[in-house]
């Protein structure tokens, strides 16, 4: 996954690389990656969900799979653009991929499966159709 699709929701999230996200080799660490994978989701669901939805739904993280493609260094502008798959049952594919605002260089790309939990029992819960809409397709 290196491209950014036509044909889905695409969110966008602006980052700022600060010093304390590099690590001893004078990058960012691989841990701050995943956070700010983690970021870009929230942001997008909690731009394109309505609050009565949010309250319906938590969201979990099952597996994250990253390609680290090039470093980024600190005071680098990076933008994370995230998108997810169709839903199979609890389950959704979210992609994100991270590039360097300056010559659009992708430094990274992730694939995580979430599962939807009903907030009451926090048992797995069937992704809908409302979901679907709100942040699936392009709008």
């Amino acid at each position: 996954m290196s491209s950014i699709p036509v044909d889905r929701q695409v969110y966008r999230l602006p980052i700022k690389v600060n010093r304390t996200d590099i690590d001893d080799l004078n990058h960012v660490n691989n841990v701050v990656y995943v956070s700010w994978i983690q970021d870009a989701a929230a942001a997008h669901w909690n731009s394109a969900a309505s609050e009565a939805l949010r309250r319906q739904c938590r969201w979990v993280v099952l597996r994250h799979e990253i390609n680290y493609l090039s470093s980024a260094v600190e005071g680098e502008e990076l933008e994370a653009f995230t998108w997810v798959d169709p839903a199979t049952g609890v389950r959704q594919n979210r992609h994100v991929l991270i590039q360097r605002v300056s010559d659009q260089k992708v430094m990274a790309t992730a694939q995580t499966t979430w599962c939807l939990l009903d907030p009451v029992s926090e048992k797995p819960k069937r992704i809908g159709p409302e979901i679907e809409e709100v942040i699936r397709l392009k709008s």
